[in-house]
């Protein structure tokens, strides 16, 4: 019997380089690169694994991000928030807004993505 609703298989993103973006989510979320392959096209694509059966999927294009995210990530940080956004600042994120009144920090990816990152849950 087919299943009665659609599930998340993978949450892709454009990337201008997806190894170094793969890179980045990996460490991030301590995950790690579970596939490689070139399309039809000639279009590279990187998978990174997440809990479950989702994976993150990288995709590259030429062109860089241009405005904001319709859709992004939230990440919760395993204990302290503050450190969580260090941590990822080191791996090659940057800080876009710290807005005091929410309780999450809004961060980018190197290649610009918008993410958040909440407190732990």
């Amino acid at each position: 019997m087919p299943p009665s609703r659609a599930r998340l298989a993978a949450v892709a993103l454009d990337a201008r380089e997806p190894e170094a973006l793969a890179w980045f989510w990996c460490g991030a979320l301590g995950s790690s690169v579970v596939r490689r392959w070139d399309d039809a096209h000639g279009t590279s694509y990187v998978e990174v694994g997440l809990v479950g059966d989702a994976v993150l999927l990288f995709q590259h294009v030429a062109e860089r991000k241009a405005g904001k995210n319709r859709l992004h990530l939230d990440v919760a940080a395993p204990g302290d928030q503050q450190a969580e956004v260090e941590r990822l600042v080191g791996l090659g994120a940057r800080v876009l807004d710290e807005a005091p009144d929410h309780p999450w920090v809004v961060l980018a990816d190197p290649e610009g993505n918008e993410f958040c990152v909440l407190p732990a849950r």
